[in-house]
């Protein structure tokens, strides 16, 4: 392993992990992107051996991003790190090719042992998330659930449930509002839901809402 692309939208945490690789992976390149079409670009042109990819990028979701990377280069490794530390962001990941994920506020607990099993092509997740995730798999549907929704769906649920207006998450997900009315309506069906206070108290529930940085 001698090159790592890291994507991320905020330089001081790119120039912190490319510092605590280089101390730990001496000989490492590293490239660096901060919006989403810049590391699909990056991904796309450079011989990298792994992705460093953040789940909140400008322009795009990370999901939408891993979705294009893998496209294009679905033989490179991606790392997802992340403030999202729910296993339901997790489980997305991964079923969208993520070999592994790890929170951010556990980078420096297990990013290093995470790159190197990402690298050589094997999964890995922090042990309390692998945990979370297991436990959380196990349960009992009752009926249908938020892991029944599309990317898009779960995207914009998370919105909602944040208190996001139609017009802003059609602008942070490049799409337009009648798409958003679609996708809110279709995952209201999906989920038993009535109108936005309902999603609300269902993001709450299951503890969906977005970390912010």
């Amino acid at each position: 392993m001698t090159a790592i692309l890291v994507a991320d939208d905020h330089a001081i945490v790119r120039r912190g992990l490319m510092q605590l690789l280089a101390g730990e992976l001496p000989g490492l390149r590293f490239g660096e992107s901060e919006t989403a079409a810049a590391t699909v670009a990056a991904a796309r042109s450079g011989e990298w051996d792994l992705l460093i990819l953040d789940i909140s990028l400008p322009g795009r979701s990370g999901l939408d991003v891993l979705k294009d990377v893998k496209a294009a280069r679905p033989k490179l490794p991606v790392l997802i790190l992340s403030m999202q530390h729910q296993p339901s962001y997790a489980a997305r990941a991964l079923k969208g090719g993520a070999l592994g994920y790890v929170g951010k506020s556990h980078a420096r607990t297990h990013l290093v042992a995470a790159i190197r099993k990402v690298a050589r092509g094997e999964r890995f997740l922090p042990p309390e998330l692998a945990e979370s995730l297991a436990f959380d798999l196990m349960q009992p549907s009752g009926g249908s659930t938020h892991q029944s929704l599309s990317d898009r769906e779960f995207q914009i649920l998370c919105c909602i449930g944040e208190g996001t207006p139609p017009r802003q998450i059609a602008s942070e997900l490049g799409v337009s509002v009648k798409t958003v009315a679609t996708h809110r309506a279709r995952l209201l069906a999906k989920l038993g839901l009535r109108n936005n206070a309902e999603v609300v108290q269902y993001v709450i529930a299951h503890d969906l809402l977005p970390k912010r940085e």
